[in-house]
Protein backbone atom coordinates (compact mmCIF):
# COMPACT_ATOMS: atom_id res chain seq x y z
CA UNK A 1 0.00 0.00 0.00
CA UNK A 2 1.36 3.48 -0.84
CA UNK A 3 2.43 5.42 1.64
CA UNK A 4 0.49 8.94 2.10
CA UNK A 5 2.30 12.20 3.54
CA UNK A 6 0.02 13.38 6.20
CA UNK A 7 0.11 16.48 4.79
CA UNK A 8 -2.12 15.20 1.76
CA UNK A 9 -4.84 15.30 3.96
CA UNK A 10 -4.07 18.56 6.07
CA UNK A 11 -5.14 22.18 5.68
CA UNK A 12 -2.56 24.61 4.48
CA UNK A 13 -2.23 28.42 4.19
CA UNK A 14 -4.02 28.83 0.20
CA UNK A 15 -5.68 25.46 0.24
CA UNK A 16 -7.98 25.44 3.56
CA UNK A 17 -9.80 21.91 3.69
CA UNK A 18 -10.80 23.29 7.33
CA UNK A 19 -12.88 25.84 6.24
CA UNK A 20 -16.35 25.12 7.14
CA UNK A 21 -17.84 27.19 3.62
CA UNK A 22 -15.10 24.30 1.39
CA UNK A 23 -16.16 21.65 4.30
CA UNK A 24 -19.93 21.71 2.96
CA UNK A 25 -19.18 22.49 -1.00
CA UNK A 26 -17.80 19.22 -0.79
CA UNK A 27 -19.74 16.77 1.20
CA UNK A 28 -22.31 18.53 -0.67
CA UNK A 29 -20.66 17.37 -3.97
CA UNK A 30 -19.71 14.31 -2.86
CA UNK A 31 -23.26 13.44 -0.99
CA UNK A 32 -24.32 10.20 -2.72
CA UNK A 33 -21.10 8.69 -4.10
CA UNK A 34 -21.07 4.70 -3.82
CA UNK A 35 -16.90 5.15 -2.99
CA UNK A 36 -13.82 7.70 -2.54
CA UNK A 37 -13.68 7.41 -6.25
CA UNK A 38 -16.83 8.51 -7.17
CA UNK A 39 -16.61 10.66 -4.60
CA UNK A 40 -13.32 12.45 -6.10
CA UNK A 41 -15.41 12.42 -9.63
CA UNK A 42 -17.94 14.72 -7.81
CA UNK A 43 -15.86 16.98 -6.84
CA UNK A 44 -13.84 17.26 -9.85
CA UNK A 45 -17.24 18.69 -11.80
CA UNK A 46 -18.36 20.41 -9.00
CA UNK A 47 -14.93 22.42 -8.82
CA UNK A 48 -14.95 22.65 -12.65
CA UNK A 49 -18.30 23.99 -13.00
CA UNK A 50 -19.84 25.86 -10.33
CA UNK A 51 -16.67 28.00 -9.76
CA UNK A 52 -16.03 29.90 -13.44
CA UNK A 53 -13.00 30.77 -14.66
CA UNK A 54 -11.81 34.36 -15.17
CA UNK A 55 -8.23 35.45 -15.41
CA UNK A 56 -8.67 38.68 -15.07
CA UNK A 57 -7.64 39.23 -11.29
CA UNK A 58 -5.02 40.89 -9.01
CA UNK A 59 -2.20 38.55 -9.46
CA UNK A 60 -0.17 40.57 -6.95
CA UNK A 61 -3.15 39.87 -3.65
CA UNK A 62 -2.35 36.95 -1.78
CA UNK A 63 -6.36 36.45 -1.61
CA UNK A 64 -6.61 35.78 -5.32
CA UNK A 65 -5.04 32.42 -4.81
CA UNK A 66 -6.97 30.89 -2.01
CA UNK A 67 -9.56 27.98 -2.12
CA UNK A 68 -11.94 30.00 0.54
CA UNK A 69 -11.65 33.07 -1.92
CA UNK A 70 -12.12 31.57 -4.88
CA UNK A 71 -15.37 29.85 -3.25
CA UNK A 72 -16.70 32.22 -1.91
CA UNK A 73 -16.20 34.51 -4.85
CA UNK A 74 -17.97 31.96 -7.71
CA UNK A 75 -14.93 32.37 -10.22
CA UNK A 76 -10.86 32.82 -10.28
CA UNK A 77 -8.05 31.74 -12.69
CA UNK A 78 -6.16 28.18 -12.61
CA UNK A 79 -4.42 28.61 -9.51
CA UNK A 80 -7.48 29.15 -6.95
CA UNK A 81 -9.66 26.72 -8.93
CA UNK A 82 -7.04 23.78 -8.49
CA UNK A 83 -6.29 24.86 -4.38
CA UNK A 84 -9.92 24.08 -3.87
CA UNK A 85 -10.38 20.84 -5.69
CA UNK A 86 -7.47 20.16 -3.21
CA UNK A 87 -9.39 21.24 -0.43
CA UNK A 88 -12.03 19.64 -1.38
CA UNK A 89 -10.62 16.38 -1.98
CA UNK A 90 -9.12 16.55 1.61
CA UNK A 91 -11.67 17.99 3.53
CA UNK A 92 -13.55 14.41 2.78
CA UNK A 93 -10.69 12.49 3.42
CA UNK A 94 -9.17 12.04 0.06
CA UNK A 95 -5.46 12.45 -0.66
CA UNK A 96 -4.50 15.28 -2.61
CA UNK A 97 -2.29 17.87 -3.41
CA UNK A 98 -1.14 20.64 -6.20
CA UNK A 99 0.81 20.62 -9.24
CA UNK A 100 2.42 23.29 -11.50
CA UNK A 101 3.30 23.27 -15.18
CA UNK A 102 3.98 26.04 -17.87
CA UNK A 103 1.82 26.04 -20.64
CA UNK A 104 1.65 27.71 -23.99
CA UNK A 105 -1.68 28.70 -24.95
CA UNK A 106 -1.65 29.04 -28.99
CA UNK A 107 -5.85 30.47 -28.21
CA UNK A 108 -5.03 33.01 -25.94
CA UNK A 109 -7.14 36.12 -26.05
CA UNK A 110 -5.21 39.24 -27.80
CA UNK A 111 -6.18 40.93 -24.28
CA UNK A 112 -4.86 38.11 -22.17
CA UNK A 113 -1.68 37.88 -24.16
CA UNK A 114 -1.05 41.57 -23.64
CA UNK A 115 -1.43 41.08 -19.79
CA UNK A 116 0.66 38.14 -19.78
CA UNK A 117 3.45 40.07 -21.73
CA UNK A 118 3.44 36.36 -24.52
CA UNK A 119 1.62 33.37 -25.12
CA UNK A 120 3.75 30.91 -21.88
CA UNK A 121 1.81 31.06 -19.17
CA UNK A 122 3.92 30.30 -16.33
CA UNK A 123 2.90 28.22 -13.06
CA UNK A 124 -0.84 27.12 -14.39
CA UNK A 125 -2.09 24.79 -11.86
CA UNK A 126 -3.77 21.25 -11.25
CA UNK A 127 -4.69 19.42 -8.59
CA UNK A 128 -3.38 15.63 -8.17
CA UNK A 129 -5.66 13.17 -6.60
CA UNK A 130 -5.54 9.89 -4.67
CA UNK A 131 -8.92 8.31 -5.27
CA UNK A 132 -7.46 4.80 -5.67
CA UNK A 133 -3.70 3.82 -5.12
CA UNK A 134 -1.80 6.55 -7.48
CA UNK A 135 -1.79 10.19 -8.13
CA UNK A 136 -3.70 11.05 -10.87
CA UNK A 137 -3.59 14.94 -12.39
CA UNK A 138 -7.18 16.76 -12.50
CA UNK A 139 -7.28 20.03 -14.11
CA UNK A 140 -10.73 21.99 -13.15
CA UNK A 141 -9.57 25.38 -14.95
CA UNK A 142 -12.48 25.87 -17.62
CA UNK A 143 -15.84 25.07 -17.23
CA UNK A 144 -18.27 23.41 -19.50
CA UNK A 145 -19.59 26.90 -20.18
CA UNK A 146 -16.66 28.43 -20.88
CA UNK A 147 -15.73 25.95 -23.34
CA UNK A 148 -18.41 26.01 -25.48
CA UNK A 149 -18.23 29.25 -25.86
CA UNK A 150 -14.81 28.81 -27.23
CA UNK A 151 -14.54 25.99 -29.28
CA UNK A 152 -12.10 23.68 -26.29
CA UNK A 153 -12.87 20.66 -25.77
CA UNK A 154 -13.66 19.97 -22.02
CA UNK A 155 -11.60 18.23 -19.79
CA UNK A 156 -13.07 15.15 -18.22
CA UNK A 157 -11.74 12.94 -15.11
CA UNK A 158 -12.66 9.67 -14.33
CA UNK A 159 -10.16 9.37 -11.36
CA UNK A 160 -7.83 6.73 -13.41
CA UNK A 161 -6.04 8.77 -16.22
CA UNK A 162 -4.59 11.97 -15.64
CA UNK A 163 -6.86 15.24 -17.36
CA UNK A 164 -4.57 17.94 -19.12
CA UNK A 165 -5.30 20.25 -20.99
CA UNK A 166 -5.98 18.76 -25.29
CA UNK A 167 -3.35 20.08 -27.22
CA UNK A 168 -5.98 20.71 -29.98
CA UNK A 169 -9.33 22.40 -29.89
CA UNK A 170 -12.77 21.18 -31.77
CA UNK A 171 -11.39 22.75 -35.18
CA UNK A 172 -7.96 21.18 -34.72
CA UNK A 173 -6.47 24.34 -34.44
CA UNK A 174 -3.23 24.11 -31.94
CA UNK A 175 -4.43 24.72 -28.31
CA UNK A 176 -2.60 23.78 -25.06
CA UNK A 177 1.11 22.86 -25.24
CA UNK A 178 2.89 21.82 -22.09
CA UNK A 179 6.48 22.96 -21.65
CA UNK A 180 7.91 22.88 -18.36
CA UNK A 181 6.79 21.36 -14.98
CA UNK A 182 7.39 22.40 -11.67
CA UNK A 183 6.22 19.35 -9.44
CA UNK A 184 4.04 19.35 -6.77
CA UNK A 185 3.70 21.06 -4.04
CA UNK A 186 1.41 20.85 -0.68
CA UNK A 187 0.36 24.24 -0.71
CA UNK A 188 0.13 27.21 -3.01
CA UNK A 189 3.88 28.30 -3.25
CA UNK A 190 2.36 32.21 -3.73
CA UNK A 191 6.43 33.71 -3.57
CA UNK A 192 7.90 31.20 -5.90
CA UNK A 193 4.96 32.50 -8.25
CA UNK A 194 4.82 35.92 -7.48
CA UNK A 195 8.18 36.65 -8.38
CA UNK A 196 8.40 34.82 -11.51
CA UNK A 197 5.17 36.83 -12.45
CA UNK A 198 7.29 40.07 -11.41
CA UNK A 199 10.45 38.57 -14.11
CA UNK A 200 8.15 37.66 -16.88
CA UNK A 201 5.00 39.00 -16.36
CA UNK A 202 5.18 42.37 -14.87
CA UNK A 203 1.65 43.69 -16.00
CA UNK A 204 0.05 40.67 -14.38
CA UNK A 205 1.34 42.36 -11.17
CA UNK A 206 0.63 46.10 -11.23
CA UNK A 207 -2.34 46.64 -8.83
CA UNK A 208 -4.54 48.48 -11.35
CA UNK A 209 -8.29 47.43 -11.93
CA UNK A 210 -7.86 45.85 -15.60
CA UNK A 211 -9.73 43.26 -14.21
CA UNK A 212 -12.82 45.21 -12.95
CA UNK A 213 -15.86 44.14 -15.00
CA UNK A 214 -13.82 42.34 -17.67
CA UNK A 215 -15.39 39.19 -19.25
CA UNK A 216 -13.15 37.01 -20.59
CA UNK A 217 -16.29 34.60 -22.26
CA UNK A 218 -16.96 38.10 -23.86
CA UNK A 219 -13.85 37.97 -25.82
CA UNK A 220 -14.66 34.47 -27.07
CA UNK A 221 -14.97 34.90 -30.97
CA UNK A 222 -18.12 34.00 -32.80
Amino acid sequence: MTSIDPRALQPAKFIQSDDPAIIAFAQNAASGASDRLDAAIRLYYAVRDTVIYAPYVRFNAQETYSAAHVLAKGSGFCIPKAALLTACARAVGIPARIGFADVRNHLATPKLLEKNGGDVFRWHAFAEIMAENQWVKATPAFNLALCEKFGVHPLEWDGKNDSVFHPFDKQDRRHMEYVAQHGSFWDVPFDEITETYRVHCPLLMTDDPWDKGADFAAEAKA
